[in-house]
Formats: structure tokens, C-alpha cells, sequence
């Protein structure tokens, strides 16, 4: 795109706007990003909104284009009294320090309005302001379909890899913009429950603020049930399995969570509803070597014999990645989680009855998982062959060694299909008291397999509910 001089440059002795529009847009001159750095250095306002969103379709994949945009984020508790460089070189991961050293020193870091230096001291209160040229993650084109609509609520059925909310590199790709772009700039969804970018299935979106706080009121005091269907490695056990372990954060910045005797206590209900056991391999003298196998291919291409299970899943308590940590922990991870079924991780355990990181020191997991992306693939290995792994080595997201025209950042490659889409979907949403329930359909990777018979509907969720009453007493 061809940059315009459109932003304003605001130097220190002036007064700018403590808190620029969040969802200000503009294109900025090369001038800007690339300028040495000034006495005193200048700030970078962009207050611009552009309608309609930037978006456009290619390839099955809704894009948005390049566009600049100024982040602005409250001092959190945990960097009181840390200095402005050490914040980012820490805890942000989408651009290499050096960027952010220039960028205070140009201006297109601001804490309060105001230019400062790296070592600048982070308190309480204080509001840092990020200008940047920004390249948004393509994501599915899927539309997002509506289970239920009224006057106060809508009920979606959200499609994997698109996150709920702006945030990280994503913004006017997440539910909230897509839905706004679709009904008017006047239309403000607000989300009543969290689902991770990955997750599919139902959401809840409110129209009013008071419809919102009634619903959220409600889900916190968890009179409210929810179940999940995911599907996994192997063959999971019979009958209701409780996982209450503990889980522990162990990276704000990875948002990397695993089972630790020290974490937060979690509980989740499972149960296997279907076990498709592996595809017979090509007898010899047969080949079978698609040219561009999806994911499916790619599951009955396993070579390690073990099949896969679809398990529902009860949530007891709401711990983040809580049903990807405890099928993890129990041997059977989702079977394309890029993360925790990621043997280069995570070693050949894959964390299982590893409480105690007596396996793999938490040292160890997030070195290996920061390079996910940069020099190495963010894929299941466990659960591909060495041709699959191969093919999507070359189709996954990563720096692609190519340079943006504007702003000099380094550039990714689209996103392979195993980082689109996590077979981990939230299926039903109910009262307690059996006011009102909503249930979406399975999702096509949890039907039988072609030549297989099995369910293609879940039933009630008294089993789950009795096994969490059974496991409370």
C-alpha cells in the first residue's frame, strides 16, 4: 500500500491526547518510522477510523490491509517500577528489541503522551502508547453463523482461529470487529464468555451493557454449564474421567500454562463419545502420497497405530487453556494442538504425569516454545508423518525473509491450515435450572470418518454432571 503523510507530529512542548482513539487508523509517511531521532523527540498521533474495514478475500482467507494504528495499554501491576526497554524486550515477542529501541527514541513510544527514554520507569497509572505499522495475521473466511438472536442477545457459532477480542497482532480480524463491520459502526457486541482464538463454537454476544452484565453475572455465579468437544490422541479411557491437577501459568508472554502441584486448583469432566481406531497403511506395492494432504489426511496418515477419540468436555472451573493442560497431562492431547502436542516442546511424554517438571524444567518448555514461529514450525508433530510434517513445514506461518516497503518490519507467511483451527469446540451452553440451553452442531472433525460409523449427536450431560457431583464428595 502507498503510504500518505497524514499523521501528525506532536513535539514535547505541545499537549496531545492522553488517550487516543483505540481504534484510530491511518497511513503514515516512511518519514515517520524511518526518522532519526529528534531534540526532543516526536510523537506520533494517529486519529483517523476508516469505514468499512479494510478487509478483502484470497485464498479462503479474510485479510485486512496494512494499516497504521496506535496500541495503547495501561501500566500493568507486574511492570510498576520496571523500565520501559525491559518491558518489551520481555514481554512483547511480535518485533525484535532493536525495533523498540528505535521506536522509543522516535517517538512511536510514548508513555502519557510524552516521549521518554529507554530506561524511562513504568508506575502506576501510566499509559504507554505504541504507533506501528501494522500487518494483521490473515484468518478463516468462514462466515460466523448465528444460532439464536433476540432483543438482547445474540448466540454465534465462532469459527476456529479467529480471536474474540482486538489483541496481540489481531484487530480488526476478531469477532467483535468482524460483527461491527457486518451491522453498522454504530453496533457494539459485547462478549459474555471467553473462548481462545483457536476454540471454536458458541458465543455469547450481547446488545446492551445491561444484557451483558446479567449474562456474565450469571456464568460467574455458574449457574451455568458448559461442555466442549474435543477431539484427541488415541484411545481414551472408558467411562467419566476427573482431572482436578492444578495449573500454573509458567509464561505471561507465551501465555503457557502446564499441570504444577503449585498452580491454581482446576477440575474438568471427560467422557469418550467415539474411538476411531487408525486407518490400515497402504499394503505394498501402493502409494499414497497426496499433493496436498489437509489436516484429516493428515490425521489418518499417523504412523504410530493409536487412532484418535472424541471426548467431551466438562469444565468444573474456568483456568485458562484448562481442557488442553489436563488432556495433555492425561496422555490423550488434542490432536492437532499446536502447542501442547508439540513433541519438540515438550519431549516424547508430551508432559504426562510430569507434576512436578521433573521431565522438563518450565525453563526448558519456553525457550523452545519462543522459537515456534521464528526458527521452527508451531505444529502437533506428534500426530503427523514425516511427509505431513514436511508439507506443512513449508505451508505453516513464519518469517518468510521479506521486508515491509513502509516500515522495514520482517514479514510472515500466511498461516498453515494447523494453525487456523484446534479441534477443541464449545458445544453447548445451558442454565442449571434448565431455563434455556444452546447446542451447536458437531463440527465436521468430530463425525465419523468416511467408512466409519459413529454418533453424530451428543445427549444430555446428566453423566457429566453426576461424575463432578460424585468427585465433589
Amino acid at each position: 500500500m502507498a503510504a500518505t503523510v497524514a499523521t501528525r507530529l506532536v513535539n514535547d512542548n505541545e499537549t496531545p491526547p492522553l488517550t487516543p482513539n483505540p481504534t484510530s487508523v491511518v497511513e503514515v509517511s516512511d518519514a515517520v518510522t524511518m526518522s532519526p531521532a529528534a531534540e526532543p523527540p516526536a510523537v506520533a498521533i494517529t486519529p483517523s477510523d476508516p469505514w468499512p474495514r479494510p478487509y478483502f478475500v484470497e485464498d479462503g482467507l479474510r485479510r485486512v490491509v496494512p494499516y497504521h494504528y496506535t496500541y495503547n495499554t495501561w501500566c500493568k501491576e507486574r511492570w510498576r517500577g520496571r523500565k520501559l526497554m525491559e518491558i518489551f524486550e520481555v514481554e512483547f515477542r511480535d518485533r525484535p528489541a532493536e525495533y523498540y529501541r528505535n521506536a522509543v527514541e522516535t517517538g512511536l513510544v510514548v508513555v502519557n503522551g510524552k516521549a521518554v527514554g529507554p530506561e524511562h520507569v513504568l508506575k502506576n497509572g501510566d499509559l504507554i502508547s505504541h504507533t506501528t505499522h501494522r500487518h494483521e495475521p490473515p484468518v478463516t473466511a468462514e462466515p460466523i453463523r448465528v444460532i439464536h438472536e433476540d432483543n438482547d442477545l445474540i448466540v454465534i457459532n465462532k469459527p476456529s482461529g479467529v480471536p474474540v477480542h482486538p489483541a496481540g497482532r489481531y484487530n480488526y480480524n476478531s469477532v467483535v470487529e468482524i460483527i461491527k463491520s457486518e451491522r453498522g459502526p454504530g453496533f457494539l457486541p459485547r462478549p459474555c464468555n471467553r473462548l481462545d482464538r483457536l476454540t471454536s463454537g458458541i458465543m455469547f454476544l450481547a446488545k446492551s451493557q445491561h444484557a451483558a452484565e446479567r449474562l456474565v453475572a450469571q456464568i460467574s455465579q455458574r449457574s451455568v454449564r458448559k461442555e466442549y468437544i474435543a477431539r484427541v490422541v488415541g484411545r481414551f479411557p472408558d467411562g467419566e474421567v476427573v482431572c482436578d491437577q492444578p495449573i500454573l501459568q509458567i509464561s505471561p508472554k507465551l501465555t503457557l500454562n502446564r499441570v504444577r502441584a503449585n498452580g491454581k486448583a482446576a477440575r474438568t469432566v471427560f467422557k469418550r463419545l467415539a474411538y476411531y481406531p487408525p486407518v490400515d497403511p497402504p499394503t505394498k506395492g501402493q502409494t499414497e502420497q497426496p499433493a496436498m494432504p489437509d489436516a484429516e489426511q493428515a490425521a489418518q496418515r499417523r504412523g504410530e497405530g493409536e487412532g484418535y477419540s472424541i471426548v467431551r468436555c466438562l469444565p468444573v472451573t474456568g483456568r485458562t487453556h484448562q481442557i488442553r493442560v489436563h488432556l495433555q497431562f492425561l496422555g490423550h492431547p488434542i490432536q492437532n494442538d499446536p502447542i501442547y502436542a508439540n513433541q519438540k516442546v515438550w519431549g516424547f511424554d508430551l508432559g504426562r504425569n510430569d507434576a512436578d517438571a521433573a521431565r522438563n524444567s518450565d525453563e526448558d518448555i519456553i525457550s523452545r516454545l519462543s522459537r515456534m514461529g521464528k526458527e521452527d514450525i508451531a505444529d502437533a508433530v506428534a500426530y503427523y508423518d514425516e511427509m505431513v510434517d514436511n508439507y506443512h513445514r513449508k505451508k505453516a506461518e513464519k518469517m518468510s525473509g521479506q521486508l515491509c516497503d513502509v516500515c522495514r518490519t520482517p514479514l510472515y507467511t500466511d498461516p498453515g491450515e494447523q494453525e487456523l483451527s484446534l479441534w477443541l469446540h464449545s458445544l453447548r451452553y445451558e442454565d442449571a435450572d434448565g431455563a434455556w440451553s444452546y447446542v451447536s452442531p458437531l463440527p465436521a472433525w468430530a463425525l465419523p470418518p468416511s467408512g466409519m460409523t459413529g454418533p453424530t449427536e451428543v445427549g444430555g450431560m446428566d453423566d457429566l454432571v453426576s461424575a463432578v457431583d460424585a468427585s465433589s464428595t
